[in-house]
């Protein structure tokens, strides 16, 4: 009897077996193939970018968990490869990655972007123009060594134009009027309406308000007297007057934009009913002492806005040592007050020496290979083989020792760099751009 029961029962859907990790080539079809496969007897219908079973396109179990869990899973992953084969599994899950809470941080590194850009110098004061029909870098998973993958700017686009920064995975340049937005993982390009304006030749920052295919998505340009921006969609711009400091770096945290001048001021920034920006009080403690050599970076790390600062010091035995102090602003009080942190416990942060770059933070790096309570650096070190730079907290710049005072490649650097540079990033379709 109890036998005959249990060959009634229903047997459950077993989950997806493991993919084989993927070769560059199939690398590069994961990002940008979609497949529409239709199982019967159900009608459930699942976009995938590798081989779906049909366990897989069973209703109810697995494109219907909820993004609860989904963002659990997210959390989970240890690896570039693993979104990829989590985005992958069907159209609601590469959707959960869009409502991804900012309160959680990712458990694997950003992708680490190398510029192959003829006569660069990135070092220059004055701003140079790439010929972007000869940009070309390269783009490498520090969890996955062997993995990595070419891209280039598409062909048929301006032959001069100034890079002003990445964000939400396009590199954002301009020339005069002309304003261009390319895919850094596909190489797909968006170019909004020509900018008509004086003051156009003197932007210098770009950056996206959010992800491209939401309504609320702005492009802002900032130039030394205005600050111009374009809702995605529309065949206009608008300009607001600016009289401030030029802008160091723009984040957003917790739903509000915060932007850093060059003199370290922070201002919160808003866009409905019209743009405005309002300084923040804050107060510094009596021994901080930070964008004395360089500029500051300001870095999310789960539900903490991080300020990370370099400054070069004089040791009898390490001769001009340059090392990174992180402070974490604290709004428990009437007034915000930046407090140090000593250690990073177990998280990572990753920068590049362009401030107009993104930051990221990562949580549980031994899980990947790497390293807690460290700084990653886009910029390689010249007397290394590692094509980035990492450096604990509180401890010297490998290299920057004993050599002259900001001779080292991470000690030559004013905010914003004259070129394409260095820098860590994650692919669009991650912020729900392609879904």
């Amino acid at each position: 009897m109890d036998g005959s029961r249990r060959k009634r029962q229903r047997r459950r859907p077993r989950p997806p077996s493991p993919q084989a990790e993927p070769s560059p080539t199939e690398l590069t079809a994961l990002g940008q193939r979609e497949v529409s496969v239709a199982e019967r007897p159900f009608k459930k219908t699942c976009h995938s970018s590798v081989s779906t079973s049909s366990t897989m396109c069973e209703p109810h179990v697995w494109p219907g968990l909820m993004d609860s869990m989904l963002h659990q899973i997210i959390a989970l992953l240890s690896s570039f490869q693993d979104l990829l084969a989590f985005s992958g599994t069907c159209r609601s899950w590469r959707a959960a990655l869009s409502s991804f809470p900012s309160i959680y941080t990712f458990t694997f590194p950003p992708l680490h972007l190398k510029p192959d850009i003829p006569n660069s110098h990135p070092h220059c004061s004055s701003f140079r123009y790439t010929l972007l029909y000869k940009c070309r870098w390269q783009l490498g998973d520090p969890s996955k060594r062997t993995l990595s993958l070419r891209c280039s700017a598409p062909q048929n686009t301006p032959n001069r134009m100034r890079y002003l920064g990445c964000s939400y995975g396009y590199l954002i340049f301009s020339y005069y009027e002309n304003c261009l937005l390319v895919d850094m993982y596909t190489g797909a390009k968006v170019k909004p309406p020509k900018l008509q304006s004086a003051g156009n030749k003197e932007t210098y920052y770009g950056i996206l308000t959010a992800p491209l295919n939401l309504p609320i998505s702005h492009l802002l340009l900032c130039s030394r007297s205005s600050i111009f921006y374009w809702q995605v969609g529309t065949n206009s711009w608008s300009e607001h007057p600016f009289g401030g400091e030029r802008i160091l770096q723009i984040v957003l945290f917790k739903g509000e934009f915060f932007a850093m001048d060059f003199h370290h001021r922070l201002h919160t920034m808003r866009f409905a009913p019209q743009l405005s920006m309002q300084e923040v009080g804050v107060v510094w403690g009596e021994e901080m002492f930070v964008g004395v050599h360089f500029k500051p970076w300001l870095v999310i790390s789960g539900d903490m806005l991080l300020m990370l600062d370099l400054s070069v010091g004089i040791h009898h035995s390490y001769g001009f040592p340059g090392t990174f102090q992180v402070f974490r602003l604290d709004f428990s009080a009437q007034t915000a007050k930046w407090m140090k942190m000593e250690k990073l416990e177990n998280s990572a942060l990753f920068v590049s020496l362009d401030r107009r770059n993104p930051t990221f933070s990562c949580t549980n790096p031994e899980r990947w290979g790497g390293k807690s309570n460290c700084i990653y650096v886009a910029k390689p070190s010249e007397d290394s083989d590692e094509p980035w730079t990492a450096v604990e907290l509180g401890q010297p710049i490998p290299g920057a020792t004993h050599c002259v005072p900001y001779s080292h490649p991470l000690l030559r650097t004013e905010g914003h760099c004259s070129q394409l540079e260095y820098l860590w990033v994650l692919p669009s379709f991650i912020n729900g751009v392609d879904q």
